[in-house]
């Protein structure tokens, strides 16, 4: 199964903090294979507190033997061991997150995980790298492409 991976960081060394998410996942589950990694991206935070440090964004595509909840809970330990604590408040600054976008062609409507993610369409700092790596990619639930819903945005 193809799964598409946002990473964002805020706190500390950014870039480190997705070099070492990335290499965490690869080490968690060893017959995971990245397929592709797009630019990183430093953006404005979004609905945050003011004064909030920029982030650096980016989208890998990877490709796993595994159920997207079992992918979930990797991505969520991966962001436990940087030091991302599990109860937070919405949005608040963080180490590294992991947002499992897409998993091929897999709607979710679990409350634990909602697939495709449900506000990936309306975030430029999501569908930039996306479309950077999967132009071409339309979402199940969605007529147009990535590249297509990122024309879209006015912001």
């Amino acid at each position: 199964m193809h799964f598409g991976i946002a990473l964002g960081s805020n706190l500390g060394d950014r870039a480190e903090n997705i070099r070492r998410g990335i290499a965490l996942l690869l080490e968690r589950v060893p017959s995971i294979k990245l397929n592709a990694s797009a630019p990183v991206y430093e953006t404005e935070p979004v609905d945050c507190a003011p004064g909030t440090q920029a982030f650096l964004n980016t989208v890998i595509e990877i490709e796993a033997g595994l159920s997207p909840h079992e992918l979930h809970m990797h991505l969520k330990a991966v962001e436990a061991t940087l030091g991302r604590p599990e109860q937070r408040e919405r949005n608040s600054p963080r180490t590294l997150d992991l947002d499992l976008l897409y998993a091929d062609t897999v709607v979710s409507e679990d409350p634990e995980l909602i697939l495709p993610h449900p506000r990936l369409h309306m975030r430029r700092f999501v569908l930039q790298p996306l479309a950077d790596i999967r132009p071409g990619l339309i979402l199940p639930g969605r007529t147009q492409t990535v590249a297509e819903l990122l024309a879209e945005l006015s912001d």
